[in-house]
């Protein structure tokens, strides 16, 4: 096989991943070349993430994708719109990192949090309701530094992106969240390629974990199934083994107030789980939930 393209962002965070799936493929005897390409996201720094819509992060390796620039895209799963576009196919989750939340900071006397994201911000603020979240963007390093000449409480990171930038042990004052819910897929490394590809994809589907893979179709079925093309404070994480699932489930009104959770187990996995727990919490008061988010995110349109 020639040379395989990989199309990635240009953060040291997604080139580590990118160079994940370069070295596992020469394992696999192909050869692959990194391709960065510069996103939305990337380029404007000055807006909240929710407020410039879906696949922010991901439409421009989409573009070079269906334009033949590049022959796969790897993406941090949590930032893929639930819906691929067409001609596009999910061909490999590569075995999850760290799936949780981490608070790093270094006054605990504060009462502010710093973090771009309104699942983290909605489920601190319910769990601290007189704390106060400021928004935080930038990668990882910029965000750091950030939290650094702040005097917040700290800044809420995936753990996953700091321990593959191999701060996690190294960085003072860091608090595991074990009671936040991850976004969904949040740690999952996503390749996408082509319709068509089979030669290609036959050799890309060798680097997907199954449980991985499984876990992630869990949460994102929950996601899509919860938020009908609204963006909203939803967090979910499934813990497979085999065809044994545990799962956690959290849906947030944006300021915190308000808050569900779900939790099941099931001896059969399969991505429909997440779909049928997500009408088991709408049905449970979750409705109302999105119903205000749909009406407040309109009243701002």
């Amino acid at each position: 096989m020639s040379n395989v393209n990989i199309g990635t962002r240009g953060s040291q965070l997604a080139l580590y991943q990118a160079r994940r799936v370069q070295g596992a493929l020469a394992e696999l005897g192909v050869s692959a070349e990194l391709v960065v390409i510069q996103t939305r996201g990337d380029r404007i720094q000055d807006r909240p993430l929710q407020s410039m819509g879906t696949g922010i992060f991901t439409k421009a390796l989409d573009d070079a994708l269906l334009a033949g620039d590049v022959d796969v895209a790897v993406h941090s799963m949590k930032d893929v719109p639930t819906q691929l576009p067409d001609l596009m196919e999910a061909w490999a989750v590569l075995e999850r990192g760290l799936p949780g939340d981490v608070l790093v900071g270094h006054d605990p006397t504060s009462t502010v949090v710093a973090t771009g994201s309104i699942r983290r911000k909605a489920q601190w603020l319910h769990r601290h309701p007189d704390h106060t979240a400021v928004g935080l963007r930038g990668n990882v390093e910029t965000r750091l530094t950030k939290v650094e000449d702040n005097p917040w409480r700290g800044g809420i990171f995936a753990a996953a992106g700091l321990d593959r930038l191999s701060l996690l042990e190294s960085l003072e004052g860091v608090e595991h969240l074990d009671w936040m819910v991850p976004a969904p897929a949040q740690g999952s490394i996503l390749v996408v390629g082509l319709q068509g590809r089979e030669d290609l994809k036959h050799v890309v589907t060798q680097l997907d974990h199954a449980d991985s893979s499984m876990a992630a179709s869990i949460e994102r079925a929950f996601l899509h199934a919860l938020e009908g093309g609204c963006a909203a404070p939803i967090g979910a994480h499934a813990r497979v083994q085999g065809g044994h699932v545990t799962f956690t489930g959290c849906l947030n009104s944006l300021d915190g107030q308000a808050e569900l959770r779900i939790e099941r187990t099931s001896e059969q996995a399969h991505a429909g789980l997440g779909a049928a727990w997500a009408q088991e919490l709408l049905s449970s008061g979750g409705q109302a939930i999105m119903n205000g988010i749909r009406k407040r995110t309109e009243g701002h349109g």
